[in-house]
């Protein structure tokens, strides 16, 4: 039809799952547990104005493409792997005009034994949940530079004091109290992007942002730290992290407040000092912002 056009097309394949064992020598080994999702624009329409498939890298190549790349390359980071996929599909096929690799890694670590980490038995911890996505298009004689996103979700988190929310605005609406001393439960999701790969340690850039969120919402092991809303908190952590991590050139945090309200306990006689709470996670409040360096002033 003449009056419509294109504004994006892809495709690829979701999900696909691979167990990486590397074996260091002996009964030592390595393990990464990936979720892997490629996916490609191609430089014609063709397959999708007249049915012809002649360009269409299947999905299924794509998922063994995925297998095969972990054997021939290895997989050290998710980010390193979601580079080494676009660079393929970039390099092997001149109409691929984009690739996009969504990957998700599970958090396994080593069982520790007698205060010995195992040499090859794992246990599964969800504290965090480590993910990234990496987008590469052709540039005009070669590979464009890749842009790199990476990130933490679902990392469950509680403090039973130091937290408060006072000085909000009213209206005839407004019932809930103003309290300083309060339960502060969230899930924290995190995404960032780095401006730079120049001497950029993924796994050293992901362990400083996770360190710093707890450091910023707990505070000193004894003490705690004081915090006046989610919204400050959640700013604080996202201008620390861009301070110690300088490849970071942008970061989005959510922060839902997940509530803990105190069971009236007064029907049974009994005087509750907000020792028993009821955990509510619908609804909740949801509290998130995005920020940036400024770009450098032009002379």
């Amino acid at each position: 039809m003449a009056d419509i056009e294109f504004t994006n097309t892809e495709y690829g394949k979701n999900y696909v799952r691979l167990l990486h064992i590397r074996r260091l020598g002996g009964k030592r080994h390595d393990i990464r547990e990936l979720e892997v999702s490629p996916s490609l624009t191609l430089a014609s329409k063709k397959d999708y104005l007249l049915g012809d498939n002649s360009d269409i890298i299947a999905t299924d190549t794509q998922k063994n493409t995925v297998y095969a790349l972990a054997k021939t390359k290895g997989v050290t980071t998710p980010e390193k792997f979601g580079l080494d996929l676009c660079t393929h599909f970039l390099s092997s096929f001149s109409h691929v005009t984009r690739a996009k690799v969504s990957v998700t890694m599970a958090p396994w670590r080593r069982i520790n034994v007698d205060g010995k980490d195992h040499a090859h038995a794992f246990i599964m911890t969800p504290d965090a949940v480590r993910f990234c996505h990496v987008e590469q298009a052709r540039g005009l004689f070669f590979e464009g530079t890749p842009v790199v996103q990476a990130g933490l979700k679902d990392m469950k988190i509680l403090k039973t004091t130091q937290s408060g929310f006072t000085g909000f605005l009213r209206d005839r609406y407004t019932s809930l109290p103003e309290v300083t001393d309060r339960c502060f439960e969230t899930v924290v999701y995190s995404c960032w992007k780095y401006s730079t790969l120049d001497r950029l340690d993924f796994d050293s850039a992901w362990n400083t942002v996770k360190t710093t969120i707890l450091k910023e919402f707990s505070g000193p092991p004894e003490t705690g730290l004081y915090s006046a809303s989610v919204q400050k908190t959640l700013y604080d952590a996202e201008c620390e992290i861009l301070g110690r991590v300088p490849q970071i050139s942008e970061i989005e945090m959510t922060m839902p407040n997940v509530h803990n309200f105190t069971v009236d306990m007064s029907k049974f006689g009994l005087e509750n000092k907000d020792e028993v709470l009821m955990p509510v996670d619908k609804p909740s409040g949801n509290i998130s912002a995005a920020i940036r360096r400024k770009p450098a002033a032009k002379l």
